[in-house]
């Protein structure tokens, strides 16, 4: 593909492709595990990194190049590492960067998985972390520290849709001369590209919207070539790495990108319009909404609220608020019940008793999560089909 600046939706179908001389028209699958060297020589030119090329599929493979390549070119980043899920790329883009000793500032607004590996067993490694709220600024500047590496964030976070500013947050962070690590997982590059606005890192659960139907689980962890290169070192030794099958859906699935998420986000706006009309609906998050409080942030920084919308629902009499909501999951029958998001099939989840289980119920409270939550990942059905289908009247 010739360099010159295509449009991100020419981007999503073409970069990254590179072809072989049989011809083909679409990327090949590479599911070999090792190369082929011409010699001794050559094989330790590849070892010793003075050549490059393709030595064990652990982490060099064509397949997964492929795909790093274009998610790369999408996010206006230099270098992506492509892993095994969403959470390996948080574990080796903070094994690769961080040291015993370090400290971390992160969001309390963040995946419940994410809260455990950073509360959990980071912190049995020997890594600080404080949790601040995601839209308070003066919290993430009265949490730094002199061992301070890394700020980590969810925007839109899970499930609440919270929005920080990331130029704001970016400046801190380089002030103190730490890094921003953005979870970009609920816009993808379609919506939201967060090296624009100042951030260092992005980190991606390719499983979601980037396959974006549901079909296999993968990650990755994007910035400079040089931030990258401590990442990249820890995927090789660690093989927390990327199969070629589904490096191969993922390339596929980023062809349709920029259709599919502007079909989502159409379909949550109205569907979370509907939910705010609905009495026995308590409030609405969605960043498209004029009553998000963050709504501002989201028309600068986003190309549209995305395709997540969490509500809370009103118990009626003699019920608790976790009978209400399980209640009316339990009522649908077309969308999904499971925790996944980002699939052409819209799915419901009750993020307390799922999603946020693990964490402490006085956590989840401190991150607004109540037992009368929940969150739909809205796909690609009729509007009109999930509206009678959560039978809100």
């Amino acid at each position: 593909m010739t360099k010159r600046n295509y449009h991100p939706e020419t981007l999503s179908v073409r970069a990254g492709s590179a072809l072989t001389e049989l011809g083909e028209n679409s990327e090949a699958l590479f599911l070999n595990s090792s190369f082929r060297f011409k010699s001794a020589a050559q094989a330790a030119a590849r070892f010793g990194g003075t050549e490059p090329g393709n030595i064990y599929s652990r982490f060099t493979n064509p397949t997964v190049r492929m795909f790093q390549d274009k998610l790369a070119a999408l996010e206006g980043a230099e270098h992506c590492v492509a892993t095994s899920s969403g959470m390996s790329a948080i574990l080796a883009c903070v094994m690769g960067l961080c040291n015993t000793g370090d400290h971390i500032v992160a969001s309390r607004s963040i995946f419940g998985t994410s809260v455990q590996l950073f509360t959990n067993i980071l912190k049995r490694w020997g890594l600080e972390v404080t949790l601040v709220s995601l839209t308070d600024p003066e919290q993430w500047q009265a949490a730094v520290r002199p061992n301070t590496k890394l700020f980590f964030v969810e925007t839109p976070s899970n499930p609440l849709t919270e929005i920080c500013d990331i130029a704001v947050l970016a400046d801190i962070a380089h002030k103190h001369g730490a890094h921003l690590v953005v979870d970009n997982c609920f816009c993808t590059p379609a919506i939201q590209r967060p090296l624009e606005w100042g951030a260092d890192i992005i980190i991606h659960s390719a499983t979601k919207y980037i396959d974006g139907q549901g079909r296999v689980l993968g990650g990755a962890v994007l910035g400079s070539k040089a931030l990258m290169e401590p990442v990249y070192g820890f995927l090789r030794t660690a093989g927390v790495t990327m199969s070629a099958f589904n490096a191969w859906v993922f390339l596929k699935g980023l062809e349709t990108l920029h259709v599919r998420m502007e079909a989502h986000a159409r379909n949550a706006l109205g569907l979370a319009q509907w939910l705010e009309t609905k009495p026995q609906v308590a409030r609405v998050f969605y960043p498209g909404l004029q009553s998000h409080p963050q709504h501002h942030i989201a028309l600068r920084q986003q190309a549209n609220g995305g395709g997540i919308v969490s509500f809370e629902v009103k118990p009626k009499a003699n019920q608790t608020e976790k009978e209400a909501a399980w209640a009316l999951i339990d009522s649908t029958k077309l969308i999904s019940i499971t925790a996944n998001l980002g699939d052409a099939k819209s799915t419901i989840t009750h993020p307390a008793t799922t999603t946020h289980s693990r964490i402490t119920p006085e956590a989840r409270a401190e991150a607004g999560i109540r037992d009368n939550l929940v969150r739909v990942a809205v796909g690609l059905e009729h509007l009109d089909d999930l509206k009678a289908d959560l039978q809100l009247g």
